[in-house]
């Protein structure tokens, strides 16, 4: 019997992508509000998803659902227990952004330790011109040599940050944390992280036990020079409390690429940060070209394996 695969937000994904080799139906929506998924996905088979929720409550009216394939490496967006419970896979993207995230990371870091978006704000405002000498010097800048990055999260892209950092002649420490944890990888106890770091910078998913993982307490131990790096997950970061430590001065800058409401809408508080020591851009980090082609052909093979009966990347 042929299976029916529904993509409920294929806008979210710019790259082809090729259809599975076995029978089937393919559906694409550009994109799904809550109240479509369940008529959406009633005769699915195969669900894709991105970011589209997908909850107990409409798993409970999906019995002909037997795949969820994420089109990326967070699942949040997926009841996994409720899936679980309901013999429904569920697959996830592994290895994909392992360049792109750590390099956009790393891009934030350095606009905001050598303070680009303020230079180049003077140099808009016409400072430069004005100036009697060749250059002026208003905004401290910082070599990344010599200084120490703080990374949560041990995983392929965390590991790819501390590839680059160590390029730049970083000291790297990773942050302990409860297992699993990755092997091989020498871990510092968290609180040590907070308080030894230059660059602080998050890898890690978004779960029960890591949102909020950054709140007001966790920023009175840094540095006050530190900068708070965040290319994974909204939610990592209790933004309010990011908000009164960049005001307060407890820490010297932020450079985010989620939050916690995505698109964000009026009123976020993050939207109304008008500072050059901040920088949010717009969940960005993972969607170089050739990561979201890696993306999309990883996708199909992980259906294409379920259906095969040799299912990988299962996070169920």
């Amino acid at each position: 019997m042929p299976h029916t695969v529904v993509f409920l937000d294929r806008d979210s994904l710019k790259a082809k992508l090729r259809r599975p080799s076995f029978e089937h139906m393919f559906i694409e929506h550009a994109k799904t509000a809550p109240e479509q998924v369940v008529d959406r996905l009633r005769n699915a088979t195969v669900a894709i998803v991105n970011k589209v929720q997908l909850r107990e409550p409409a798993l409970a009216q999906l019995p002909n659902l037997k795949m969820i394939a994420v089109a990326a490496t967070g699942y949040d967006c997926v009841d996994v227990a409720a899936c679980r419970e309901r013999g429904i896979a569920v697959a996830n993207i592994r290895n994909y952004a392992v360049h792109t995230v750590p390099e956009h990371a790393f891009s934030l870091i350095l606009a905001l330790r050598r303070n680009l978006i303020a230079y180049r704000r003077d140099v808009e405002a016409g400072v430069w011109q004005k100036s009697d000498q060749f250059c002026f010097l208003d905004h401290p800048i910082g070599d990344l040599h010599g200084s120490t990055l703080g990374i949560v999260g041990e995983g392929a892209i965390g590991q790819g940050a501390a590839t680059i950092a160590r390029g730049f002649g970083m000291k790297v420490l990773f942050a302990d944390h409860a297992p699993p944890r990755a092997e091989g990888v020498t871990f510092t106890p968290f609180d040590e992280v907070l308080e030894q770091s230059d660059v602080l910078s998050l890898h890690c998913p978004l779960t029960a036990a890591t949102r909020n993982l950054i709140g007001l307490p966790e920023m009175r131990r840094m540095k006050r020079n530190a900068l708070l790096i965040n290319t994974s997950r909204g939610g990592l970061v209790d933004e309010q409390a990011l908000i009164q430590a960049l005001d307060e001065g407890l820490i010297a800058g932020a450079g985010f690429d989620v939050l916690t409401t995505e698109p964000p809408r009026n009123g976020h508080p993050l939207l109304d940060v008008r500072r050059p020591n901040f920088i949010l851009t717009p969940h960005v980090a993972w969607a170089s070209q050739e990561a979201m082609q890696f993306l999309a052909d990883q996708l199909v093979d992980n259906i294409e394996a379920w259906a095969a009966g040799r299912p990988q990347h299962l996070v169920t």
